[in-house]
């Protein structure tokens, strides 16, 4: 199986960690007889080899090798080898280019192997055989003929679950030879199977012939799911895998208590998509289940949900608020962890999060095993609901001995209930030293706390700051603006600040001094000089800023006009979106900004935000935005879905969205 390894210049070849002269010891450590050993090797293979999905030229060299070792019996673990081969193939990218193009058609040349795969006596290679003559055997014939063979032959239970997973990719892939493939997952769909791979067929029947399911799919399915969970034998805690120091070690150690339940239901949820009616239904429907591994799955299952698509979810959120009583902890920390990313969706969870707190104060704050603390998950997540039960809670962490440097990120989502906590923020913000290394996390939360509350007796503290961290201070510029918009929060109240704003017009933050002395002052002639210089400086976020900061100055900034209307013409989306925000403001002129503003709604989805608010400025003069608001606030998905990965803040990004329309159209 290495024959021939010996002569391929592997020195010559490079991976993610430079020369690949260690590549060959990596395949022959596949081999080894020791577990530990191969799963090192086979780590090392997806870290540098096949690092985060690249491709390089020792990848494409290995490949002849790993097929090798594929077919070899006397090799342990080669479901592993498989599965890597499938990654290096791009599981069907077809659109690929270079070295990712010849990886793939090196492994379709192979394609045979796993054809032949699919009746090896190691069941996992089996599993794994079966997603893989899908993907790269191009003989639909003949792989829709094995698949009927296997399925009728295997015993093996999730050799089954892989053979339909596999059916429903046939599926979708070859439209012309759907129907056999359709009838196979039909018939699993119903008895005698058992109910985990009737789920699994009823999953691959909604993604790729929903008219095949039942009338009324959500009680088929939560039927099936109890019959399966009194059939489910009890977890295990013992890892399945040898105790390695690898990340194939560590994720094996992630894995939920049920991954084949978790991946059944996560299916389903993808294959139903944007049925959400079905799918709250099915949500609810799981977290109801009298198996607390049943319910951690649905807790798993939300995020996805609730990300993608707007609806009613005060059912299901207050189902898995009550996971919070549950005596499990895995199934805790699950339900933690999804009201966090809800902010105010969560409300309907915010009596369960309360009497957690009350209960267990100490979950107020987090200690890691190494990094500092942080604000306690449960009190985040019921301060991002708004509940004003979470400020005692707040007060008590910000007078404990241990305070976690995010405390103020809870602050602003309390809105005027939290000005009980200012006196608190504010004296520990004073009491830090200017000169501290770690001054930004350690104020960084606290400046937008104060800012938030309107505090103006924080004014002083943030004149100090201003005038009084050194120049050479890590993040310093990032401090010094969050301060400034502290003072320009306080307007008039701030005016003991107007020399220290005044002071720094000059320098770096000149733009940033500009917006908060135009905010305190409200005297144009002191502010203008900055910006319009602002808006001739080469591209970068300064401009950007200065284009904003004279929006704000409304009429007030006509002198800078000239500069807006070229700045509208940038190749920077975002210079053209705030210089044709600004226009609006300043001149009045809708018809030099609205295509701009149009076209960004439609290039990137980010700019939606802050154009729907620049519509709460105009009130009615704003006419020309509300076809683009009432068709945002008509759509059923979230405008951030589908835009590339997700973040914490989506939901409440797109909540917040949903609500600027709203008041905007009802200004008109």
């Amino acid at each position: 199986m290495f024959t021939g390894i010996d002569e391929v210049d592997w020195a010559s070849m490079r991976h993610a960690y430079g020369s690949a002269e260690d590549v060959p010891r990596l395949l022959r450590g596949l081999a080894s007889a020791d577990a530990a050993e191969r799963e090192t090797a086979l780590d090392g293979m997806y870290g540098a080899v096949h690092h985060q999905g690249d491709v390089y030229d020792s990848t494409l060299a290995s490949i002849p090798f790993l097929f090798a070792l594929a077919v070899r019996a006397e090799v342990r673990d080669r479901a592993g080898i498989v599965e890597l081969l499938v990654s290096i193939g791009g599981e069907g990218e077809e659109d690929v280019e270079g070295p990712y193009a010849r990886a793939r058609s090196a492994v379709r040349a192979g394609a045979g192997v796993f054809a032949g795969l699919l009746g090896d006596p190691d069941a996992a290679v089996r599993r794994t055989a079966a997603g893989a003559v899908v993907r790269f055997l191009d003989e639909p014939e003949r792989v829709l003929g094995l698949l009927r063979e296997r399925v009728t032959v295997e015993r093996d239970d999730r050799v089954l679950l892989a053979l339909t997973e596999s059916l429903g990719r046939f599926a979708r892939r070859h439209p012309r030879w759907a129907d056999g493939a359709v009838d196979l997952l039909a018939a699993q769909s119903g008895p005698p199977y058992g109910p985990g791979l009737r789920l699994a067929a009823l999953g691959q029947l909604a993604g790729c012939a929903p008219e095949r399911l039942p009338a009324e799919p959500v009680p088929t399915v939560l039927r099936l799911l109890r019959e399966r969970a009194r059939q489910r034998p009890a977890v295990t805690a013992e890892p399945d895998g040898p105790d390695t120091n690898t990340l194939i070690g560590r994720l094996r150690r992630l894995r939920p208590s049920d991954e084949e339940g978790s991946q059944l239901l996560r299916t389903l949820h993808n294959a139903l998509d944007g049925r959400v009616t079905d799918r709250i239904a099915l949500l609810s429907g799981q977290l109801a289940c009298p198996d607390p591994v049943d319910r951690c799955n649905a807790v798993w299952m939300s995020p996805g949900l609730f990300r993608t698509w707007r609806a009613e979810y005060a059912e299901p959120v207050a189902l898995i608020g009550a996971q919070l009583a549950a005596d499990d902890d895995r199934l805790r920390d699950a339900a933690v962890a999804a009201l966090e990313e809800l902010f105010e969706l969560a409300v309907p969870a915010a009596d369960h999060l309360h009497a957690l707190l009350t209960d267990r104060p100490e979950l107020s704050v987090h200690t890691w095993e190494r990094g500092a603390p942080t604000l306690g998950r449960p009190l985040k997540a019921l301060a991002r609901t708004g509940d004003p039960r979470a400020v005692p809670f707040l007060a008590d962490v910000l007078a404990g001995p241990v305070v976690p440097d995010d405390v103020g990120h809870a602050v602003p989502h309390l809105g005027p209930a939290a000005a009980p906590l200012a006196p608190a923020l504010r004296r520990r913000l004073a009491g830090l030293p200017l000169d501290a290394d770690d001054l930004h996390a350690r104020a960084g939360s606290l400046l937008p706390a104060l800012t938030a509350l309107g505090d103006a007796e924080a004014v002083p503290v943030a004149v100090r700051m201003v005038n009084g961290m050194p120049g050479d201070l890590r993040l310093r510029d990032m401090l010094v603006a969050s301060a400034l918009r502290l003072l320009a929060a306080a307007g008039a109240a701030a005016r003991e600040a107007i020399p220290a704003l005044r002071a720094l017009l000059p320098g770096e933050s000149g733009v940033a001094a500009a917006e908060a002395l135009w905010a305190v002052e409200g005297d144009p002639e002191a502010v203008l000089p900055v910006l319009l210089a602002a808006l001739e400086v080469p591209a970068g976020r300064t401009r950007r800023a200065a284009a904003e900061a004279l929006g704000r100055l409304g009429p007030a900034g006509r002198p800078g006009l000239p500069g807006l209307r070229r700045l509208t013409r940038s190749a920077d989306l975002w210079e053209r979106t705030s210089a044709a925000q600004a226009l609006w403001q300043v001149a009045g002129e809708p018809e030099s900004a609205v295509d701009v503003l149009r076209a960004a709604w439609a290039e990137n989805p980010h700019t939606r935000r802050p154009t729907a608010a620049l519509a709460v400025r105009l009130g009615p003069a704003g006419a020309a935005l509300h076809g683009l608001l009432r068709a945002e606030a008509a759509s059923p998905r979230r405008h951030t879905a589908g835009s590339g990965g997700y973040g914490s803040h989506d939901v409440h990004g797109d909540e917040e969205l949903l609500r600027t329309c709203r008041q905007a159209l009802a200004l008109a």
